[in-house]
């Protein structure tokens, strides 16, 4: 008997996708497989790669983020997750306020290919790409299962909401 090849010709012993839990084997996302149908802010656009909808993870996210040239992302944060980003292409900044002076300013954190962001639960932020031809292009793994996003009319610091109350 001839047995049907699996999900690829290097294992065709894998049963099918649906065939066993998702939780009880491994999963291969390809390049060309990330999912667009995810939270999303103006400027930019987000890919899912690893999410609980797509392979069932229960505390991870990731995926990857691509801002165009010359352009800025809304302002956000990520809620109860943290964030990791490793800059893959092009040098995109991170900006947030910070108010360890004592008077909130602007900070912008200017990366390139190699670098890697951390971001804090609930800290308002944004992303921008100044570069004039090259799109800026980072992996971003999360601690939840699904991306959160959180659009803000404006960046604050983070104790120091507008309106006086925490999200």
């Amino acid at each position: 008997m001839t047995s049907q090849p699996g999900p690829d010709a290097f294992h065709p012993h894998l049963p099918e996708p649906g065939e066993r839990p998702l939780s009880s084997r491994l999963h291969h996302v390809r390049a060309d497989g990330l999912d667009g149908d995810t939270a999303q802010s103006g400027g930019m656009r987000r890919f899912a790669a690893i999410s609980g909808r797509g392979v069932g993870s229960e505390r991870i996210w990731m995926g990857q983020t691509h801002v165009a040239p010359v352009t800025a992302s809304s302002d956000h944060h990520h809620g109860a997750s943290e964030t990791a980003i490793h800059v893959v292409k092009g040098h995109p900044e991170f900006v947030f306020l910070d108010d360890s002076s004592g008077t909130p300013e602007e900070v912008r954190i200017r990366t390139a290919p190699g670098d890697y962001i951390f971001v804090p639960p609930y800290v308002p932020h944004r992303e921008e790409n100044p570069s004039e031809d090259e799109e800026a292009v980072v992996v971003i793994a999360r601690s939840t299962q699904e991306a959160i996003v959180v659009n803000l009319p404006e960046l604050y610091v983070l104790g120091k909401e507008p309106g006086g109350g925490a999200e």
